[in-house]
């Protein structure tokens, strides 16, 4: 049977790898809708080529283009954030929720309100409302299936009908472009050099966030919230090779490990099949030549952002949420060349020795924490530039 596919944030890294697994099987699945934040051609060529039903663009100053770009096609066209939460919404089997940032909060909400299959690409979500989310996943019957390369390892090995038997959960973390420095290394590093991350073709933020370890801690509070373990029962190992994507211990001393070639399509290609597996172009694990494989304690002190989600894991409630943005506004303004990329971390760790609102219980609660963490953390950037 043919899938009907939503991708929320098609021009993105997630989203373009979707895509092109897509385009390869069009007997298997047609498109419903696709947004983009601003790359207006990329996002109408895209429809384009999919022959998609609806596509939204977030910024609304990038309506008309879009609008003269689809005129004749017979694709809706839609603009602005209600517009985005709005396709999400629109009626589809399986939705790719690829947009960055807490940004990509609401249009979670609206997929897991509709139902059906959420593939999760925004840690975000469920870092920032993780009890929120899974709350409306599990009322309205949605299945939410986790694409990060390391949960989504973990969700292949994780066996649901034993969970009692499983004493641990370990995320691989490549180490990023800075595996190995000290921080007085680190303290005139560059945003290309952050940015250029040695496994993964990914966006800026998030490659950035490699650099910082702060990606590992965040994939660290969503593993979390996905599989439903005590915080003590997940760990991080640094794994340059990029092969083992992360592993799960059993209490008879039985680890299983998920491996595979560092490409976004194998996950991605995992949750657009499921529950059944489908082909994908990846380049096959040839482990002769990979040769060797290694493994490393995280530097923590080095790291320091790490460590701050580790905390904020551990204590739970609004931290983790302060914790996103804090670190989504230090890293603009890293990424700005405003500050250096020492002060990341820095700025984070103020923001939450600043700030401690009582657990979130609604979406309004979240938004309302994350505005005021933003706040705070663009008030220490100032504070820093001035």
């Amino acid at each position: 049977m043919t899938r009907s596919v939503s991708i929320l944030g098609a021009t993105g890294s997630i989203g373009t790898s979707t895509l092109d697994l897509v385009e390869r099987a069009p007997d298997k699945f047609r498109v419903a809708a696709l947004t983009a934040h601003r790359d207006v051609r990329g996002l109408a060529s895209a429809a384009l080529r999919t022959r998609a039903e609806l596509a939204v663009i977030g910024d609304e100053s990038c309506y008309a283009e879009l609008k003269a770009l689809l005129t004749g096609s017979g694709i809706t066209v839609a603009a602005g954030a209600q517009a985005v939460a709005d396709a999400a919404a629109h009626p589809a089997d399986w939705t790719m929720a690829a947009i960055v940032g807490a940004a990509g909060l609401a249009p979670v909400m609206a997929v897991a309100r509709r139902g059906g299959l959420l593939a999760l690409a925004n840690k975000e979500a469920l870092v920032c409302a993780g009890e929120v989310v899974l709350a409306a996943v599990k009322a309205h019957g949605a299945t939410l299936l986790p694409v990060d390369s390391e949960h989504n390892a973990i969700f292949q090995c994780f066996e649901h009908d034993q969970v009692d038997g499983i004493s641990r959960i370990i995320l691989t973390a490549s180490g990023g472009p800075f595996r190995g420095r000290s921080r007085a290394e680190m303290a005139a590093v560059t945003p290309e050099e952050a940015v250029r991350h040695p496994n993964w073709s990914m966006g800026a933020k998030i490659s950035v966030d490699s650099a910082t370890l702060m990606n590992k801690g965040l994939e660290l509070i969503e593993a979390q919230h996905i599989f439903s373990l005590p915080p003590e029962k997940f760990e991080v190992i640094v794994h340059p090779q990029s092969v083992i994507h992360s592993m799960v211990e059993y209490i008879d001393g039985s680890v299983l490990a998920q491996m595979g070639s560092p490409d976004m399509r194998i996950p991605i290609g995992y949750c657009l099949g499921w529950p059944a597996r489908m082909a994908t172009p990846a380049e096959r694990l040839n482990l002769a030549r990979v040769a060797r494989l290694d493994f490393l304690e995280p530097d923590l002190d080095a790291f320091p952002a790490l460590a701050l989600a580790m905390v904020a894991m551990k204590e739970g409630g609004a931290r983790p949420a302060i914790l996103n943005a804090a670190n989504e506004i230090a890293v603009a303004a890293f990424l700005e060349r405003r500050i250096g990329f020492l002060a990341i971390a820095e700025i984070v760790a103020d923001v939450l020795g600043r700030y401690a609102p009582a657990r979130p219980e609604t979406l309004d609660d979240v938004f309302a924490i994350d505005a005021e963490a933003r706040r705070l953390a663009t008030e220490t950037v100032e504070a820093i530039t001035a």
